[in-house]
């Protein structure tokens, strides 16, 4: 995979998804698609024409006291072996690898110093 390893998407996670897209549109003139997901909506964020990443919205028990924050993705070859490679090395999965019809394979992790991204191999394109 030419990609693997390499920053793919950039996600905000925040518990204010309406305050974040207004402030957003107006700062950098963006906006946004609605994706309808089990547990709430997704909003992919659009530069013109060009999807440049996404809102998250955090919701629930396990997001109290979780601060507002920008989460990058990493591609890569296989999201299974790459998070029991970085938790061999002394990481850990924060969210064990998961999937999103249409969207990929997916990991939320922590590296061995405490900072958090995701870990995704895209679906194949139809």
């Amino acid at each position: 995979m030419a990609n693997n390893g390499t920053f793919m998407w950039n996600e905000l996670n925040t518990h204010n998804p309406e305050a974040a897209k207004k402030c957003y549109a107006a700062a950098l003139g963006w906006s946004y698609d609605e994706m309808p997901m089990p547990d709430g909506t997704y909003w992919v964020i659009k530069k013109g024409e060009d999807t440049v990443g996404g809102i998250f919205t955090m919701k629930g028990p396990h997001f109290d006291g979780a601060p507002e924050q920008w989460l990058a993705y990493i591609q890569v070859d296989d999201v299974d072996e790459r998070v029991k490679k970085l938790t061999a090395a002394g990481g850990k999965a924060l969210r064990e690898p998961f999937d999103i019809k249409g969207v990929g394979r997916i990991a939320i992790v922590q590296d061995n110093a405490g900072a958090c991204f995701g870990l995704m191999k895209p679906a194949p394109q139809q």
